[in-house]
This record gives structure tokens, C-alpha cells and sequence, in this order.
């Protein structure tokens, strides 16, 4: 007498979402996400947010959601580490088959993941969100685009232009991506790294629901260096290139001063002049070398220093290891379980 087959278990899908001071939005989001998730019956889904250090009221947002919704996972930071951080954090604890990755300001539509999970259902391994048209400032449109456009350029894996990290990825490449762990993280250009099949979604972005951006000016230059820093040697070789240009300049100075002072030694050349316009050109270009220079620098230091990417302070409806072992990701602390916060 055969036993009976028993039935494979559904599919579980992961939401990993951050949260940096998103109070007036989680609501509204947990809402939009359960009317999409229904759509798809079939699969089980865990809604994994991280809360990065939030100084408002999201983390008790988050623990009312949580009351009510048993399929909700809390990862509360000890501080704020930052958006790549954060995604990384929640990364390493999800369980599911696949993951998606979106922000909690509902710029990226939840309704937009079902068509993700469709494709991802066809046998692509990265399904990436590509904006069509995005509802921002001018200033922020045209530098994204620029941005894009250059980091197309200099990098030496291809990162598909207009998509941010909003994406789902396959468990295999959870697990890929879990093997890097570089501090001055950019995630789009590591999912592009490791391959595997990936294809495109094209979607409309809104605008941001309520509250402010968590990337300013100088953080979005920030994440623009790291972006093309991790993944280009573009500006070291173009260091190698200004020494030759600076070089050549020179020596053509030279030549003129030789062939003035024998062809036409009565020419007066006005040596201040010259002088100045040497030293501040040179000067410039030292400025420039050294500070490119040193920012790869830091990025070893950061390196070898080798701290965690992140510590875990409290985590609710999760299950990890009491301690963290020899082949845990480098960056996982374990939390101290489900306690209330006081």
C-alpha cells in the first residue's frame, strides 16, 4: 500500500521593505499590499519590514500592523545605517523562495509587484521595476538621468538605466548576494553582478505619499559615488590620463621657453605669470588626484576594518539563531527576540 502523496507546500514570496520615518505611510501601504498579495492566492507572502533608526512613531506602526496581521516581521536597527543597510539587513532574515525589495514611501506601487511575481513565475530569476515616467522635481528627473546615462558609461557590468532597487529576486540570488559584503554597498549594480536571468516591468512612479525624502543632496551624491566607485576603475585610469595631458602641457611649455630664450633672447616672458598659471594648474590637479585617491582609500579602510553592515536591536516574529555562525553572513547579529520595547 502506497502512502499518499502529500502536496508541495506553496511558494512563499518576502517583502522586504525599510523604513526610515514612514509613519504617515505604512498604513496606507500595509493596506495596498494585502489587496495585492490577494491576487495571488496560491502563494504565501511575509511582509519583513526594517526599521533603520526611525525617530517618529513607525516602529509602533509597525507593532500595530503586526497585531493585527500575523504574516508581519519586525527588524528594528540599534541605529540608522541606511537605506542599502537596511535592504541588506532584511535580505539576510527573509525565508521566502523570492524577495521583493520596495520602499515604504509608495513611490514604488505595491499593485506593480503582481506583475513582478508573474514574470518571475515564467522562470526569470531578477525582475527589475523600470520607470516609464517618474512624478519627482525637475531637478531630481534630470539628475537621475544624468546619473544613469553616466554610471551606462563607466561601469564595468551593465546596470539597466531608470530602475532603482524596487525588483524581486529570486532565493538563489538572496544567497548570491549574501556572499558580498562590502560596505559601501550598492545593491542595483550587485544584482547586475551576479546575472542569472533578468528581465524588465516597466511602471510609473508617484509621488511620495507623506513626509520627507531620506535622500537628500549630499546622501544622493553619496550613493552616486558608491555606484560608480563599486563597480568602475574609470576614474583611476582617467588619473593616469590627466598626469599625461598635465605632463604634456608642460613639456610644451618648456619647448617655448627654450626655443624663446634662443631664437629671441631679447623676448621678455613674464616669468610671474607663467609661474602662477603653473603652480595653480598643477596644484588643481594634485587636489583632483588625491581626492579620488582618496576615496578607493576609504573604501578599504572601511574594508578592512570589517565591521557588521548592521546590528539588530529587537526583532519581532522571527526566527534566528541565539548566536551567529562561522558561515552566517558576516553583517547578522542576532536580536534579542520578541520583546516589547521600553
Amino acid at each position: 500500500m502506497t502512502a499518499p502523496e502529500v502536496p508541495p507546500s506553496p511558494r512563499l514570496v518576502s517583502y522586504v521593505l525599510p523604513v526610515h520615518n514612514e509613519e504617515g505611510n505604512l498604513d496606507l501601504l500595509f493596506q495596498r499590499l494585502r489587496d495585492a498579495t490577494a491576487l495571488r492566492p496560491e502563494l504565501e507572502h511575509e511582509f519583513l519590514f526594517v526599521n533603520d533608526g526611525s525617530r517618529d512613531r513607525s516602529l509602533a506602526r509597525l507593532l500595530a500592523l503586526r497585531d493585527g496581521d500575523d504574516r508581519v516581521r519586525i527588524v528594528d536597527l540599534s541605529r540608522n545605517f541606511g537605506h542599502q543597510a537596511a535592504v541588506t539587513a532584511g535580505l539576510d532574515m527573509s525565508t521566502g523562495d523570492a524577495v521583493v525589495i520596495m520602499d515604504t514611501d509608495l513611490q514604488d506601487p505595491p499593485e506593480v509587484t503582481t506583475q513582478l511575481i508573474d514574470r518571475w513565475l515564467e522562470g526569470y530569476d531578477v525582475v527589475y521595476a523600470q520607470r516609464s515616467s517618474r512624478r519627482d522635481g525637475p531637478f531630481k528627473r534630470l539628475s537621475a538621468r544624468l546619473f544613469y546615462r553616466l554610471l551606462r558609461l563607466l561601469a564595468d557590468v551593465e546596470i539597466p538605466q531608470d530602475t532603482g532597487d524596487f525588483r524581486l529576486i529570486d532565493g538563489k540570488v538572496v544567497e548570491a548576494l549574501a556572499r558580498m559584503r562590502e560596505h559601501n554597498r550598492f545593491l542595483r549594480g550587485m544584482v547586475s553582478f551576479v546575472g542569472f536571468r533578468q528581465t524588465a516591468v516597466p511602471f510609473d512612479r508617484d509621488r511620495r505619499n507623506a513626509g520627507i525624502s531620506g535622500y537628500p543632496l549630499r546622501k544622493m551624491f553619496s550613493f552616486a559615488s558608491d555606484g560608480i566607485m563599486g563597480f568602475s576603475t574609470v576614474p583611476l585610469k582617467l588619473i593616469a590620463n590627466l598626469g599625461f595631458a598635465v605632463s604634456f602641457l608642460a613639456f610644451v611649455g618648456i619647448v617655448y621657453a627654450l626655443v624663446v630664450k634662443i631664437v629671441a633672447p631679447e623676448t621678455v616672458i613674464d616669468g610671474w605669470t607663467f609661474t602662477i598659471i603653473a603652480v595653480l594648474l598643477i596644484g588643481g590637479v594634485q587636489m583632483i588626484v588625491t581626492g579620488v585617491l582618496g576615496n578607493y582609500i576609504a573604501r578599504i579602510y572601511a574594508e578592512v576594518q570589517g565591521r557588521p553592515l548592521y546590528l539588530i536591536d529587537r526583532a519581532y516574529g522571527l526566527r534566528v539563531p541565539a548566536a551567529a555562525g562561522d558561515d552566517a553572513p558576516a553583517g547578522r547579529i542576532a536580536p534579542r527576540g520578541d520583546e516589547p520595547i521600553s
